[in-house]
């Protein structure tokens, strides 16, 4: 299974990278979480659409191999602030277009509240980390350019549904997101409004729990979740008491999650929880099923210690979130532990790597299940 480029990316960007970017900015952290949340599915995005054309995938291969890949913390310590702003913003220029870029950077800083000028900056840092993690992703996976070219086109609709709700609207706004794509967000929202007039007939109990499932289900596949939120609703209005519609809805989790589209209510100072822990768990997803000797769980050993430190990031956080929230939060782990389970079973089934791989592992263990229990 393909590795989903904006997970790839995404995990450079921990809690202490993104303190490093917001103090080498001089930005805000929060205001840098939330515009960085936004500004690399869009990238991605936008570079799925340069690849689409032969001489777009050509001038995309030249300026990938001129990237060097390494941690947030090494590319930030090899440049001063202005000089890789600067690089990275005539790099991306190049790419898309000065024009393109001042819109991105005015959606962007609209969006989170750093400002055009501070999303210009941010972009420019971005720049360099989204096409080096993709180059570094290119030699890991073993791919030539129409190899990484294809993955980019045929995850564009997977990557855009990581852009935030509300930066979507206003990069269709600017022209730089089709309209007919951006439309599906709009056809789900039609559905949710739909749906709320026939959970009207319950109780104000239903209502408000329908609401917090309406945001949840965002992150699902948009027609899906449509009709999924207008049949169950329907069906529940009618056959199930109010008290019964009510539970239901509060407690629906969405099977996976994307960066900037979690719940409002699982978001701590401008993290979205949910979003961080489905990401990890796609890091999960990549690095056990490649686990087959000594050699293959030695590599895989720092991203599964890496995966335990964000979770433990996402502990602290959740301290800061409402009861009922933290409950919605320990569900959605609960639901993906099993599967995690599974895999970290076939790994120490393995001879020969219980040693190597076996305390990461159960450190893992040890933090999904405290964090289920949150």
């Amino acid at each position: 299974m393909a590795i989903n480029l904006t997970s790839v990316v995404m995990q450079l960007l921990t809690p202490e990278a993104i303190a490093q970017i917001s103090s080498f900015l001089g930005l805000d952290r929060s205001a840098t979480q939330k515009a960085a949340g936004g500004a690399i599915p869009a990238l991605l995005a936008g570079l799925s659409d340069l690849v689409s054309t032969p001489a777009g995938a050509s001038q995309f291969s030249k300026v990938l191999s001129q990237q060097k890949s390494g941690s947030v913390t090494d590319i930030l310590r090899n440049a001063s602030p202005q000089g890789l702003v600067d690089t990275g913003s005539n790099m991306l220029s190049g790419l898309f277009g000065e024009g393109t870029m001042g819109a991105l950077a005015q959606a962007v800083g609209s969006f989170a509240g750093t400002g055009t000028g501070g999303a210009k900056s941010l972009l420019g840092v971005l720049g360099p980390i989204v096409l080096g993690t993709l180059g570094q992703h290119q030699r890991d996976m073993g791919l030539d350019t129409n190899g990484l070219t294809s993955l980019l086109r045929s995850q564009k609709d997977q990557i855009l549904r990581a852009v935030p709700l509300g930066l979507t609207d206003q990069l269709s706004a600017a022209g730089l997101i089709d309209r007919a794509e951006a439309g599906a967000r709009s056809g789900m929202e039609a559905a949710s409004v739909g749906a709320s007039r026939i959970g009207g007939a319950t109780s104000a109990a239903g209502q408000t729990a329908y609401n917090s499932a309406s945001r949840a289900a965002t992150q699902w596949p948009y027609w899906l979740a449509g009709l999924v939120i207008l049949g169950g609703l329907a069906w529940y209005a009618s056959e199930r008491p109010d008290t019964q519609v009510a539970e239901h809805a509060t407690t629906m989790q969405p099977a996976t999650g994307t960066v900037g589209m979690a719940p409002a209510d699982l978001t701590v100072d401008g993290v979205n929880l949910s979003n961080k822990f489905s990401s990890s768990v796609d890091a999960l997803k990549a690095a056990l099923p490649g686990i087959t000797d000594a050699d293959t769980a030695q590599a895989a050993v720092p991203k599964i210690n890496e995966v335990t430190s964000q979770l433990n990031d996402i502990s602290m956080l959740a301290t800061k979130l409402s009861p009922t929230a933290r409950s919605a939060l320990a569900k959605q782990v609960a639901a993906a532990t099993s599967s995690i389970d599974q895999m970290c079973d076939k790994v120490t089934a393995i001879p020969g790597i219980g040693a190597v791989a076996k305390l990461a592992i159960d450190d893992l263990r040890g933090k999904l299940d405290a964090l289920s229990r949150t």
